[in-house]
């Protein structure tokens, strides 16, 4: 069976992980969100792992091409709408990081119909035999991606901490200071870099379509 294929299974294990980190984010208590952020850590490297063991094995199968998207697109959902949820609804006295308590939905729309739109394109290409790969911009798009979600899931970890234990003094000032900042960044890269890489995609489109046309 194709789950039996080593790195089949460990993307069917990325998405146990990925239904995991839902609840134990919302949980707003410091050992359920740090549960979180090591189960996101262990999710975001095993898509890394999985691709290289399918890649050096000769072990990449249909089966596989369609569970790993769905996998990543799995994740970053629910990340990206607890996020969103927490700050505007179940969590207001939590401020996300820079942003206080706004953050946008419109980031939401735009990591989710970059994703949305380049899987439907690229059924789009492939039916007029134009294949679309996975290219640096998308690949750096997803390294930050990551490293904004698990900046954003400690930042929730320590502030619930920071409540259940009292700190407050310039020592946790500094350190909350450096973490909103260093996750605000990250996220403005991702949030360029995924604007980014579908201009590329569409770039590329029409340079393979218009090479197929004059050839």
């Amino acid at each position: 069976m194709a789950w039996r294929n080593l790195p089949n299974a460990i993307t069917l294990g990325r998405i146990v992980l990925a239904l995991g980190v839902a609840p134990m984010l919302m949980t707003d208590h410091s050992g359920w969100r740090i549960g979180a952020f090591v189960v996101f850590l262990a999710a975001a490297f095993s898509d890394l792992w999985d691709g290289h063991l399918a890649r050096s094995r000769n072990l990449v199968s249909d089966f596989g091409k369609l569970m790993d998207p769905l996998a990543d697109k799995l994740l970053l959902g629910l990340t990206f709408v607890p996020f969103y949820v927490l700050n505007h609804y179940t969590e207001r006295e939590t401020p996300f990081p820079w942003l206080g308590w706004t953050f946008p939905l419109w980031i939401v729309v735009v990591i989710f119909g970059r994703e949305l739109f380049i899987t439907v394109f690229r059924g789009f290409a492939a039916r007029r035999n134009v294949i679309l790969a996975a290219g640096k911009a998308g690949k750096l798009k997803a390294v930050f991606q990551n490293i904004f979600i698990g900046a954003a899931i400690l930042w929730y970890a320590l502030q619930s901490a920071a409540r259940e234990r009292g700190w407050n003094g310039g020592t946790w000032g500094a350190w909350e200071w450096f973490h909103a900042a260093f996750t605000a960044v990250s996220l403005a890269i991702a949030v360029a870099l995924t604007v980014y890489s579908l201009y590329v995609y569409l770039r590329d489109f029409r340079k393979l379509s218009t090479g197929r046309h004059a050839g």
